[in-house]
């Protein structure tokens, strides 16, 4: 039977009936659900700047949603989806109204806007298609501006007395940036990820990452190095104030141990705990937020023809670096894409790996050529296949299997191995 992940069961069963009295998310038009979906993705800003102009007229023509509530913003190379679990689950316990996005999904498009009633209903958004494609836009928008949109509008639809908002790449020109009403800026770390767009250097991502930070608007940060210079600069010139996780103090305190497995979930705990505590939440809020957080797809462990299995998203250097320092040694199935810095993560994994076997992370993901340049290592197109060849490995010397490089790859393998569902519902 399949192992259910926990996003609140009432409040997906609530959707699942939704779902049917709504035709699974037919439209008008009669578009599907995943019609709806593939519109989406296949939306881009046509090599067109960064900015906000395009999310800024999307917003405009829905009557200016993201002014309807106040947020937490949550910015930085890693640690941001495990940081807004943290938030989530406390405000799920206080109870509260609340909405919260992360990118990117490990089965469905659904995951990425959530609320207290769990993930948005499919109808939503192909109604939200519908009608984004009656519009004449100025400029090209792209997939995570509409994406943006589409969750500020369920957030002000629903309510919501506050959103936690994980920024997309970057932080001065992402579309979350719109926000209006920021009261916690949370700045994970700074790490080598998106360089190409961030400015190619680490200081060039630590600055358009530090971007974000809102006169005035506490910060809360993991940062070390060249990072927290850059962030310390920025938030004096605001006028921010700035909490560093580094120089510790009782704000970043734990009141009980984390949920979420890693040692390095410990910062991003101490973060999470630290936001919660500057917007006035109790220690019981806290304390329940830390130790029932759910956060599928990273440290996610299952068993496998008997052998541990442990699934993780990571996908740039500094996640794979933490990563690998979980284990003394494993059986390793690695997918990533091309935009990745897949040797570098590579060249970390591959002293702890007893084996090696590449597979395809989802469409679009690098080839078998382009990772045997790297490492010489068999390649399977199924992930499953490349899963079954680890295990049969693994079982002779009892070491775990690790499969990383990529998220979708991490969704692909638990939709595959039925232990991504939603609960049955009466």
């Amino acid at each position: 039977m399949p192992v259910r992940l926990d996003w609140g069961h009432g409040a997906l069963c609530r959707l699942a009936r939704e779902y049917r009295a709504k035709g699974l998310g037919v439209g008008e038009t009669g578009m599907t659900y995943p019609e709806a979906v593939a519109w989406l993705y296949a939306q881009s800003r046509a090599g067109a700047p960064r900015g906000l102009s395009r999310v800024q007229e999307v917003l405009g023509y829905l009557g200016h949603p993201e002014r309807a509530f106040p947020a937490i913003h949550v910015i930085g190379t890693n640690g941001k989806g495990s940081v807004v679990a943290y938030l989530e689950a406390a405000l799920r316990a206080v109870p509260q109204r609340y909405g919260a996005t992360t990118s990117p999904h490990l089965v469905d498009f659904a995951e990425r806007i959530r609320t207290h009633l769990g993930f948005i209903p499919q109808a939503e958004v192909v109604r939200f298609v519908e009608w984004a494609r009656r519009q004449s836009f100025r400029e090209p928008v792209a997939f995570f501006d509409l994406t943006t949109a589409l969750a500020f509008q369920h957030f002000a639809a629903q309510r919501v007395a506050l959103a936690v908002v994980e920024a997309g790449v970057g932080g001065a020109l992402d579309a979350t940036q719109v926000l209006p009403d920021v009261q916690v800026t949370i700045l994970t770390n700074i790490g080598e990820d998106h360089l190409e767009t961030l400015g190619g250097s680490l200081e060039g991502v630590a600055r358009d990452k530090a971007g974000a930070i809102r006169s005035g608007v506490p910060v809360v940060t993991g940062a070390e190095g060249v990072g927290l210079e850059i962030i310390r600069q920025i938030a004096l010139e605001r006028k921010a104030p700035l909490y560093v996780l580094a120089e510790g103090g009782p704000l970043f305190a734990l009141p009980t141990e984390p949920s979420l497995l890693g040692r390095f979930q410990r910062q991003n705990a101490r973060l999470a705990a630290a936001a919660l505590r500057l917007l006035g939440y109790s220690e019981a809020a806290v304390a329940a937020g830390l130790s029932t957080a759910v956060h599928p797809g990273r440290m996610h462990p299952l068993l496998y023809r008997g052998v541990q299995v442990v699934l993780d998203g990571a996908h740039n250097p500094p996640a794979v670096r933490a990563l690998a320092e979980e284990f003394p040694a494993f059986h390793l199935v690695f997918g990533a894409f091309p935009r990745k810095d897949y040797p570098a993560m590579l060249h970390t994994l591959r002293p702890k790996a007893r084996s090696l076997r590449y597979t395809q992370a989802a469409t679009g993901a690098l080839s078998a050529e382009a990772l045997q340049q790297v490492y010489p290592a068999p390649y399977f197109a199924d992930p499953l296949e490349a899963l079954a060849d680890a295990a049969h490995l693994a079982q002779r010397d009892g070491q775990p299997v690790l499969v990383t490089g990529s998220l979708y790859l991490v969704g692909a393998l638990l939709e595959r191995l039925g232990v991504w569902a939603l609960p049955q519902c009466p």
